[in-house]
């Protein structure tokens, strides 16, 4: 064959694709205009994963999934999905760590055999029951489901159509006694390639997984790499843990390195496939949470939502570039933002972690901490992330607030209750006005919709607006209406026999729509 006829057919093969993309994006297969932006339209597949919640055989879990009404999409979709179901979990007990008091020989055992099962995974793993936990049937109202004890499994789920431009899930677990005792709470999370964990520990009274999920049909490979305050910490165990295709897998950090560190920095990155990744905190004094991944690196990281009766904030921060980073410390409360005091800037070395402890740095208000340049014009990006307790002697619950990234067009959280669910919303620059909407309930309830403003340089926090005739959870919904950006969070409480058990989840902006380039029909392809 010639090279001109290839090259004719080559050409052809190029057209019918361009025309192809033209026809999808303009409407009637109509040659879309030129020099035309490009478009947002909602997304029509969404993927989360929730962590396996506990080993407990007193947790009690409830799942909440919801898709915010009037978010499109749709696709040609016959029927939208939105599912939640079990993982495939590897069959050597991970979480079975060696308990603190074990001689060292068995715990570098235990280690070696969770290494081996990681990298044999796709070999030696549970299959994951067919039946759906959680099945989401229409945008606007959350469906709820629960389950009980220590074996509840990771769940992977997939919303398509209508169900996917704004999909949530939350998963909060009551664990009420024991070693795990607390209010765990995680929004389920997106897969992705890199996650930062700062405020993880190796300490002695500390026992921290790192949880990672694989919702592809392929193997993924990922490396854990752990900084202490001198920098990276030794480890043989860290690299290439293999995740099965649809599968979970737990890993004990202390297996990971005989080092000890009070405070960690955990970096999760993926060689082939993505993850979800979420950290599972236990404290022997200060109970358990999910510590979820901060923002993306930034020179001015957001840390929303420390209530104000917090006995002590803990601030733990990470440079992961080539530079140091020297950052401005600032609260911003109820009436503006100040300076705490002795606690006016914090150098991060790079590749180091730094903590400073702020003590009762909210007295009494609560408030969000902003790190920002101290100098302008040096912005060496960050991830950061608080540990916050509330309680005092053997009454203490402890959660975590990592760097949030702004609410954006659209945040959404599940999972609220008539009582002990608040708000706070922050914005750092210009003030703002924001949209909550509140969903009806599981069970019965009538939506309702109230508009906020923020004040700039400010932190409202407010009791989350409950539906009228509430039965169930709902979910809760922020839109950005006008104004500079917010970051938000909600923290739900939930006492529990004189412990202030409480958990804070994020609002960051849910991605619910794509910008999709608009092509157009060029026949000049052809010419010579």
């Amino acid at each position: 064959m010639k090279r001109t006829t290839i090259s004719l057919i080559a050409v052809a093969t190029a057209l019918a694709a361009v025309t192809g993309i033209a026809s999808l994006t303009s409407p009637e297969g109509d040659a879309a205009p030129q020099n035309k932006a490009a478009a947002r339209l909602p997304v029509e597949r969404s993927s989360l994963m929730c962590p396996a919640p506990s080993t407990s055989e007193l947790a009690e879990t409830l799942y909440t999934s919801f898709t915010p009404a009037g978010a499109g999409g749709g696709g040609d979709a016959e029927k939208p999905t939105a599912e939640l179901r079990p993982s495939a979990s590897v069959l050597a007990d991970t979480d079975a760590a060696p308990a603190k008091d074990d001689k060292d020989a068995d715990a570098d055992k235990d280690a070696d055999d969770e290494k081996e099962a990681g990298d044999s995974a796709a070999a030696a793993r549970k299959p994951a029951p067919d039946k759906p936990v959680v099945v989401l049937e229409a945008p606007g109202k959350p469906v709820a489901a629960d389950a009980d004890g220590g074996e509840a499994p990771a769940l992977v789920g997939t919303a398509t159509g209508a169900l996917a431009p704004g999909w949530t899930a939350q998963q909060t677990t009551t664990v009420p006694a024991g070693g795990g005792r607390g209010l765990l709470g995680v929004s389920c999370t997106a897969p992705d390639t890199d996650f930062w964990f700062p405020a993880a520990s190796l300490a002695e009274r500390r026992q921290d997984y790192v949880h990672l999920t694989n919702p592809d049909d392929t193997s993924a490979v990922a490396d854990i790499e752990l900084y202490g305050k001198d920098g990276e910490l030794k480890s043989t165990l860290s690299e290439g843990i293999t995740v099965p295709p649809g599968g979970t897998v737990p890993v004990l950090l202390s297996t990971l390195t005989a080092d000890k560190a009070d405070d960690v920095t955990v970096h999760v990155a993926t060689r082939t496939g993505r993850v979800g990744a979420v950290v599972r905190s236990a404290d022997e004094t200060d109970g358990s949470d999910w510590l979820a991944a901060s923002a993306d690196p930034a020179g001015t990281a957001v840390l929303p939502g420390i209530p104000a009766d917090a006995t002590s904030v803990q601030l733990v921060a990470f440079a992961p570039g080539q530079e140091d980073a020297d950052l401005k410390v600032q609260l911003a409360g109820p009436t503006g933002t100040i300076t705490p005091a002795g606690f006016e800037k914090l150098r991060v070395k790079s590749g180091m972690t730094a903590m400073i402890d702020l003590k009762d740095v909210t007295r009494g208000e609560a408030g969000t901490l902003i790190l920002s340049p101290a100098e302008k014009g040096r912005e060496t990006p960050v991830v950061a992330a608080l540990r916050v307790v509330r309680g005092k002697g053997e009454k203490k619950e402890v959660a975590f607030i990592p760097a949030a990234a702004p609410v954006g067009a659209r945040a959404t959280v599940a999972d609220n209750r008539d009582k002990g669910s608040f708000l706070s919303l922050t914005a750092p620059g210009k003030a703002a006005q924001v949209k909550v909407s509140v969903s009806a309930g599981t069970r019965g309830g009538t939506a309702a919709v109230k508009t906020y403003t923020v004040k700039a340089g400010s932190t409202l926090t407010i009791t989350a607006p409950v539906p009228e005739g509430l039965r169930g959870t709902f979910a809760l919904t922020v839109q950005t209406v006008s104004g500079g950006p917010v970051h938000g969070s909600r923290m739900l409480e939930v006492p529990d026999d004189g412990i202030p058990m409480f958990t804070v989840q994020n609002l960051s902006d849910d991605r619910g729509t794509v910008s999709v380039p608009v092509a157009e029909q060029d026949l000049s392809v052809l010419d010579d």
